[in-house]
């Protein structure tokens, strides 16, 4: 089904001729080479049962809400896009009609990243080459859902088709890994592994905290009701997250917040969280010696520590309240780094087992702090350019603004942290070619030789995510 080409081969390369025809060779080099996903929100349910994906609006649109959150902010409501309500109320259930709603309102996306990503999805998956309209919505829509009848476009099929070496889910801390356990039991040769995220049990602002203890502890057969009861319960979900493959840790906070309070402190705090509502001054206390206790943990168990700060989930209250997390209102806010981390780097920022890899969607820190920090302590390493920032501009920004002082290899490659299955093979090559784009322009201006920029460019497509998440 072929038209006009979606894509140009030539995308997000320099427009100068020297860097470009440079800027070519490197992604030919690259371009090709497995996909290692350290960190996502794929669904490990998919490839333990390997059905097939139910219909395109369900694939694509409903959920992803880097697509939603711009089409309600067009006036669309979310269940016109069939996004589920909290209540269970009404809501449109008809993937047709949802997905022409999505394709009569596909120029809105004009230049930015989901437009790339989504027509790289639609031509190389979908052999798709006419522009999506409301006028081919409907040829759309059965090319899509003829294809996902296919046995080849079942979730493995598509894992291996997209070259995945591993890819990374991400788990609650008292998610059973009944998936996860049945791809171990499976036979399948694809590797999925988890990610230990604790937010629930750590958040004291996160909603049934308290009931979530409690939950914690019964799972665990640790009293909760006790801090050190409780530091042992997440010990033990640490190591039956590690035997369903996990090397990393997650924590999703406002902000960057550590603290290293003494035993009794810490023990005297933790017994205000679990007994009542935590004011606003305890739960981030809370929540920041809680990030330390995690690196604490890091340090004995060898797991790889992510912080994800700065974003302001919920932003919109009516809407948290409607439909749950997770439905486009988190917003980036500013967020501090130096002296945030200092009392976790204090405690055991130089200890030689312990990598701790730094997120944020405050772009104003790249120079100013995160680069600095990075570029002098061992255990910490600079996450990609992240959710806001994931796009060939804030990719290039964060390259720009990191480089001269962390290096490149204080970095950690690319991770495409996505809830869309199919976009992941759209969203790497973004990143490699945006990151051949910037090498060829630092061979061009004599900063670095052809040869080490090759190396590069495999470096930051393939290994050092591989290094850095110890996969």
């Amino acid at each position: 089904m072929s038209g006009v080409s979606l894509l140009n081969d030539d995308r997000l390369f320099p427009a100068d001729p020297a860097a470009r025809a440079l800027a070519r060779q490197l992604h030919a080099s690259v371009k090709d080479l497995p996909i290692i996903s350290p960190h996502g929100h794929t669904d490990p349910r998919w490839f333990a049962e390997n059905a097939s994906f139910s219909d395109p609006a369900q694939l694509i649109v409903v959920p992803d809400h880097y697509l939603f959150r711009m089409l309600f902010s067009q006036g669309v409501p979310l269940e016109s896009l069939g996004v589920p309500r909290v209540d269970g109320g009404p809501g449109e259930t008809d993937p047709r009609a949802i997905w022409r709603l999505f394709a009569g309102h596909y120029h809105l996306f004009r230049a930015t990243p989901s437009r790339l990503w989504l027509d790289h999805t639609f031509e190389t998956l979908f052999g798709l080459g006419v522009p999506l309209s409301a006028e081919t919505a409907d040829l759309y829509y059965d090319a899509i859902d003829g294809k996902l009848r296919q046995d080849n476009f079942r979730p493995r099929a598509l894992y291996e088709r997209f070259n995945i070496e591993v890819i990374a889910t991400t788990e609650g801390a008292l998610d059973d890994l009944k998936w996860h356990a049945m791809l171990k039991q499976s036979g399948w040769k694809g590797r999925v592994v988890t990610t230990y995220r604790p937010d629930s049990v750590v958040d004291p602002d996160f909603e049934g905290f308290r009931d979530n203890l409690r939950v914690l502890g019964e799972i665990t057969g640790c009293d909760t009701g006790s801090w050190q009861g409780y530091l042992d319960a997440h010990r033990k979900r640490r190591a039956v997250f590690r035997d369903h493959g996990a090397t990393a840790t997650d924590h999703g906070h406002p902000s960057a917040d550590t603290a290293n309070l003494s035993a009794e402190a810490a023990a005297k705090l933790y017994s205000i969280v679990v007994s009542r509502d935590a004011t606003p001054d305890e739960a981030r206390l809370f929540r920041a010696q809680m990030l330390t206790e995690m690196a604490k943990m890091s340090v004995e168990d060898g797991m790889v520590m992510q912080i994800h700060a700065g974003s302001r989930r919920n932003h919109s209250a009516d809407i948290f309240a409607r439909f749950g997390r997770d439905k486009g209102f988190d917003i980036p806010g500013r967020t501090d780094y130096v002296q945030a981390l200092k009392p976790l780097l204090d405690a055991v920022g130089l200890e030689p087992n312990l990598t701790v890899i730094l997120f944020t969607l405050d772009e104003t820190a790249y120079s100013r702090e995160l680069a600095p920090l990075a570029g002098v302590y061992p255990c910490l390493k600079l996450g990609p350019a992240w959710w806001f920032f994931d796009s060939p501009a804030g990719m290039r920004r964060f390259r720009e603004l990191t480089t001269e002082t962390a290096g490149f290899y204080n970095t950690v490659g690319f991770n495409d942290d996505t809830r869309a299955f199919p976009s992941i093979p759209a969203r790497h090559d973004v990143a490699r070619r945006v990151d051949c784009a910037y090498l060829a322009d630092l061979v061009v201006a004599g900063q670095l030789r052809d040869d080490e920029a090759a190396d590069l460019a495999h470096d930051l497509a393939y290994r050092l995510a591989k290094r850095a998440y110890r996969l």
